[in-house]
């Protein structure tokens, strides 16, 4: 810790509530305990679980820290014991148990990735949290294969727009559902072969003409209610489905035959609260198979606004209006 300051500034709940809950204090800058490294933050991405927590829905891990703030990018500002692959300098990218909304976070070793080639802190602190929960949710929990095609629920969310990305990067087709014909534009441009305005059309009946009436082989939904029955009727035979949140309701009328008839899986996961193994498998798919996408400029974070860390509110209120395409992040080195 020689050459660090003593405090930092980070974004509190100050209890829980709206947006103006959210407020600036000081605190001791953590240390980096064995097998971690401390990261001073650039820049931080915000997402959905971060409203969840602010409003009191979405309590942190045991033993994480009660900053909201699931990933960051930066520079490495100290190791800990048993750490061999990063040193002080290295620039990194993150998933976080909690605690990105800070000047300083320290992070499991095996949690962190190098920032690809070309890409600054802000465009990094875009990719953890959902490059990470599309990966497993798509290709290991789905088994996402070349040729087969992909149904996203939110297609215009961070998730939603990696998920196109890296479906496509991979051969699949590609169908989304979104809230305006703007967001649809956007999927599209980011290579959705089809885009639904699920408030001017009938999704369902689209994604089974454009199927041929075979429905889609894996869906993923963050909405969940009335999408669950429809879910089972949009789905492929053997088609699996893997639901990520419930803005909609966890309780839905479900006719589960057609779990039985057309063989279905449905399935779905948490990224948080996974054990530090579980993050470190996942980190080690990602680098191998989707960094030499991002190098290569193949594939690429949207980013739709950044503000300043002690803004954290206004992005908060953006999230909570759903006009975003692409992600919400926040930028801390000008506050320092």
């Amino acid at each position: 810790m020689i050459g660090l300051p003593e405090s930092m500034t980070v974004i509190a709940i100050s209890e829980p509530g709206g947006p103006d809950v959210l407020k600036a204090e000081q605190r001791p800058i953590p240390a980096a305990a064995e097998n971690e490294i401390l990261i001073r933050v650039a820049a931080a991405g915000v997402n959905r679980p971060d409203v969840f927590q602010r409003a009191g829905s979405y309590p942190p891990p045991k033993g994480s820290s009660d900053l909201p703030g699931l990933e960051v990018a930066g520079e490495v500002a100290a190791v800990g014991t048993g750490v061999s692959r990063w040193k002080a300098g290295d620039k990194v990218c993150a998933l976080t148990p909690g605690g990105g909304y800070a000047e300083y976070v320290a992070v499991d070793s095996l949690s962190a990735l190098p920032i690809p080639d070309g890409l600054s802190f802000v465009e990094a602190a875009a990719i953890p949290e959902t490059f990470f929960t599309v990966w497993h949710n798509v290709f290991e929990l789905g088994a996402l294969k070349q040729g087969e095609t992909l149904l996203i629920h939110g297609g215009a969310s961070g998730i939603g727009t990696t998920a196109i990305m890296l479906a496509k990067a991979f051969g699949a087709t590609v169908i989304v559902t979104a809230g305006t014909d703007e967001k649809c534009a956007a999927c599209r441009e980011l290579g959705a072969d089809t885009a639904i305005n699920y408030r001017t059309a009938d999704w369902l009946a689209e994604v089974r003409d454009v199927t041929g009436r075979q429905g889609a082989n894996v869906i993923l939904d963050m909405v969940g209610g009335p999408y669950i029955e429809k879910n089972y009727q949009a789905a492929a035979i053997g088609g699996r489905i893997v639901n990520i949140a419930f803005l909609q309701g966890s309780r839905a009328d479900v006719d589960f035959m057609r779990l039985m008839m057309k063989r279905l899986t449905h399935t779905g996961s948490t990224l948080r609260a996974q054990s530090l193994e579980a993050k470190a498998r996942i980190a080690a798919e990602l680098e191998a198979n989707v960094w030499p996408l991002l190098a290569e400029g193949k594939c690429q974070p949207l980013i739709h606004a950044c503000f300043p860390f002690t803004e954290a509110s206004q992005a908060h209120t953006l999230m909570e209006a759903n006009t975003n395409i692409g992600k919400i992040v926040l930028t801390i080195e000008e506050n320092r």
